[in-house]
């Protein structure tokens, strides 16, 4: 479960995540071409989905990765303005660019629209 801060001061969830087996969350950096990069489990297991916008579905770790990453690097690039929140936007671009031509481009905008 990834889960956001809110001024309430309680944990909200973003992304809730099951699978029906244990998964190896082994996993290293993919690099962008383009300056990005996210992480993403190393495991051919699929993934049921849901998101705190409504959406339900299933995804490859792969794509599941590129979602939880986007919703971190969104969430980190609200703030002070600073150098860190302006290269977690960065990031968010130059991910959400690279996901357009990913196979699951509809799943991952779907979850994190």
């Amino acid at each position: 479960v990834i889960h956001s801060w809110h001024s309430s001061c309680q944990l909200q969830p973003l992304v809730n995540i099951q699978s029906a087996q244990v998964v190896n969350i082994e996993s290293a950096p993919t690099v962008l071409s383009n300056g990005g990069f996210y992480l993403a489990p190393r495991s051919d297991t699929i993934f049921n989905v849901s998101s705190a916008n409504g959406f339900e579905g299933q995804m490859t770790g792969d794509a599941l990765g590129i979602t939880v990453c986007l919703y971190a690097y969104s969430h980190l690039s609200f703030g002070d303005g600073s150098e860190f929140t302006e290269l977690c936007a960065n990031h968010y671009h130059w991910l959400r660019e690279y996901a357009m031509g990913h196979r699951e481009v509809r799943s991952i905008l779907r979850a994190i629209d």
